[in-house]
């Protein structure tokens, strides 16, 4: 089971990544482009956000039932998990950062919502999704990704 859930966050999070991607992409050519605000440009931030929490739900389960998250282990003590960086990037980093990318993907969704411009919908996408994005980049397990 855990090898099948893990396959599965691991090919869903190019989905994600394609998706934020694209959403950013999408609000930031519409903020230059001083386009209006259509039915297209709300649905690729909502499927972005159905992916991602998706994904979330997904790296929950993995959590408390991967064998390298420690926490739970008797043996193990916090401070040799923080000791160890591949120990520390699976137990603390890595969830801690993309649980804030969804946070703040999400917030940026409800909040674009509020807006009466056009303008101020593509900024708060382009805001919110872009700092999900780099958030989210800067603490995917490359090394066992690929």
């Amino acid at each position: 089971m855990y090898t099948g859930l893990q396959h599965l966050h691991s090919f869903w999070a190019y989905l994600v990544l394609i998706m934020l991607i694209i959403a950013v992409v999408n609000a930031l050519l519409g903020l230059v482009g001083k386009r209006t605000f259509g039915d297209r440009d709300l649905r690729i931030p909502l499927f972005t956000l159905i992916v991602s929490h998706i994904q979330l739900l997904v790296g929950i389960i993995i959590f408390f039932i991967s064998p390298l998250i420690q926490w739970f282990s008797k043996n193990e003590e916090v401070s040799s998990i923080m000791k160890n960086a591949d120990l520390r990037l699976y137990n603390l980093e890595h969830p801690l950062m993309m649980i804030i990318g969804i946070i703040l993907i999400t917030i940026g969704f409800s909040k674009h919502k509020k807006k009466d411009s056009s303008s101020a919908k593509f900024k708060t996408i382009l805001i919110f999704y872009g700092i999900a994005l780099i958030l989210i980049l800067s603490r995917i397990p490359w090394d066992a990704w690929f």
